[in-house]
């Protein structure tokens, strides 16, 4: 399903950019995308971004859904997800332990909108910045829980770990649509704009760009969900 039927309804402009595809994660069916990396890229600089419509399935709204999770195993695991009061969450536990962590104030209950996601991890940066979501093209500031990481601690995104998406540890499946995802290992971006854009026409709608010409780096990727 094309993001745009869903972010421009009845739209009097053509975007420049139109995302053609997405993919349904369908709780019931236990669903989930995985990658095993051969080798490490870089776990102290990368940036994760997806668009995400949550589910009309009513009963899973409220409940714990995954959008990327990476599971070692469990006293060692990250995730991003919308947590069981609707709020988005990026975690990192290690050795038994948050060692980082965002909670969102904000709450996530429009089932019927198309979220752009942006986390963006970067282990040198001062404490407050090692850790940074955007969502459609505006930073999130405002948090119920803001634990930072220490300066070069190593995430588990970009290890020889399983990256799993639409999913989290063992249990937690999505229950949603997902578009765009793009991982970037070794650029920890410092603004959404490689994303997304506000334009003249519509300036208060964040819309998509294409993504194809960033740096994806040695385990980055760009899941498009196009037909072969």
């Amino acid at each position: 399903m094309p993001i745009n039927s869903f972010l421009y309804p009845g739209a009097k402009f053509i975007p420049t950019y139109e995302v053609a595809n997405s993919c349904r994660f369908n709780h019931g069916d236990s669903p989930q995308l995985h990658k095993t990396p051969s080798g490490d890229g870089n776990k102290d600089a990368w940036t994760f971004s997806c668009w995400v419509k949550r589910s009309l399935i009513t009963d899973q709204t409220g409940n714990y859904q995954g959008i990327y999770g990476i599971y070692v195993d469990g006293s060692n695991q990250e995730s991003l997800h919308f947590v069981s009061n609707d709020k988005l969450e990026w975690q990192l536990y290690q050795s038994g332990s948050i060692v980082g962590q965002l909670t969102t104030n904000r709450l996530f209950r429009d089932i019927g909108a198309w979220y752009n996601i942006i986390c963006s991890y970067n282990s040198a940066a001062s404490a407050s910045l090692r850790m940074r979501i955007w969502v459609n093209g505006v930073e999130e500031t405002s948090f119920a829980t803001d634990t930072n990481p220490s300066s070069g601690l190593d995430s588990f995104m970009n290890s020889t770990n399983k990256l799993q998406i639409g999913m989290i540890n063992t249990t937690n499946y999505a229950a949603q649509y997902m578009s765009e995802i793009v991982c970037l290992d070794g650029t920890a971006v410092t603004d959404a704009t490689n994303f997304g854009e506000f334009d003249e026409d519509s300036p208060t709608i964040w819309k998509p760009k294409d993504v194809s010409g960033l740096t994806f780096g040695t385990n980055g990727f760009y899941l498009d969900f196009e037909d072969s």
